[in-house]
């Protein structure tokens, strides 16, 4: 799945983008340098910048186009969702998250990565830089048709 969007992502940043000679410092939308005859070629992204390969387009165009997910969000609307929102605590109604948060941080975050791990195992998000970001897998297939 994750190599299909890959796949999908880097097609859209060569369409996105226009092969460049950094050299003569010429665009060369042929694939090959009008001025030096030269194939080794960056990318240029029109207002952005030009640099070797796709993955700073396809960077960019995520950053630009989709919004990143609160993975602390998420797994708190899934807590809510599971647990009352106020818990009882003698006289005092406080908020279920909340206690959870402040009385055991540590379980909490250990709780929160494995949540966060199981929605990307059922592919329903995606990473592309070891989970700094993730994307819901539904909004990076709508961006991609």
């Amino acid at each position: 799945m994750k190599t299909d969007i890959q796949e999908k992502l880097t097609e859209l940043a060569f369409n996105r983008t226009t092969p460049f000679c950094y050299g003569c410092y010429v665009k060369a939308p042929k694939g090959v340098c009008s001025h030096c005859h030269s194939d080794d070629l960056m990318r240029e992204l029109e207002g952005v910048g030009v640099e070797w390969g796709t993955e700073w387009v396809i960077k960019h165009i995520l950053q630009e186009e989709l919004t990143a997910i609160d993975t602390d969000e998420v797994f708190e609307d899934s807590i809510r969702g599971c647990y009352p929102e106020e818990t009882v605590v003698g006289w005092l109604k406080l908020d279920t998250v909340e206690i959870l948060k402040s009385q055991d941080p540590i379980s909490w975050r250990i709780a929160r990565d494995e949540y966060t791990d199981s929605l990307e195992q059922d592919e329903e998000i995606v990473s592309f830089d070891g989970g700094s970001n993730y994307y819901w897998k539904h909004d990076l297939e709508s961006l991609l048709e």
